[in-house]
């Protein structure tokens, strides 16, 4: 049996303020930009500067689960794959990019209400 490592404490450090972020969107496009900042934030965190992240390396994807995309870079990285495949760490990043998706459903259902408040 592999020995499973958990990322969750650093979720909790990030999500609070990636939900404030993500409720104060005005446009499914600011919604994304949270969701790469907090995955970047998330990651740098966890490898402790052992990887450099770029903004380009992540982005949200509308659609199907799992809502996100790895850049080919990242994902080929060994110090992340290691990571990646003994921990829950797609499983965090996934809530994530679930929270976000949602955000951005609802933003889409009610434009009249993000363009009234662009225009004020």
């Amino acid at each position: 049996m592999t020995t499973q490592f958990s990322f969750t404490k650093y979720e909790n450090r990030v999500l609070p303020v990636f939900r404030e972020r993500i409720s104060k969107a005005e446009s499914t496009e600011d919604v994304k930009k949270f969701f790469v900042y907090t995955t970047k934030e998330l990651l740098e965190d966890i490898f402790e500067g052992k990887m450099e992240f770029e903004y380009e390396d992540f982005e949200l994807v509308q659609g199907r689960a799992p809502y996100y995309k790895l850049s080919g870079r990242v994902r080929s990285s060994k110090a992340f794959r290691a990571v990646w495949n003994d921990s829950d760490l797609s499983r965090v990043i996934y809530r994530l990019a679930e929270s976000a998706m949602r955000r951005c459903v609802r933003l889409e259902k009610h434009q009249e209400k993000t363009e009234s408040k662009i225009r004020m």
